[in-house]
């Protein structure tokens, strides 16, 4: 019986974590619209966007768009197509996700508290 445990768990162990839940397009837009996220990128790259409620996206020194297409984030800053990403939302923290692996992080603050 001890030697099935161990195997059990050392099987289990070896198995990969469950990729993180995705938020629907809905619950995506009901958090997202008319806020601000804060964060980085995995490159490391870093920003802080306000996702206005009519899909422009204000940055710092720029500007973009959003849509929900299905059950992802999609972001359009005029020079390369569209980029969407699958978004888990626990609390005020999201994830960025592309094929269940994060390509980004951040914190959702409330409306537009840098005035973009």
């Amino acid at each position: 019986m001890r030697r099935s445990a161990l195997a059990f768990a050392l099987i289990f162990a070896a198995m990969p974590l469950a990729a993180e839940e995705t938020a629907t397009g809905d619950a995506i837009k009901a958090a997202i619209s008319g806020n601000t996220v804060q964060g980085s990128m995995a490159d490391a790259t870093a920003y802080t966007e306000f996702y206005a409620a009519d899909g422009v996206i204000k940055g710092k020194d720029y500007t973009g768009a959003w849509t929900i297409e299905a059950d992802k984030m999609c972001f359009d800053y005029g020079t390369d197509p569209a980029t969407c990403y699958g978004v888990s939302i626990v609390g005020d923290q999201v994830t960025w996700l592309t094929d269940g692996v994060s390509a980004g992080t951040g914190t959702l603050l409330p409306g537009n508290p840098n005035g973009f």
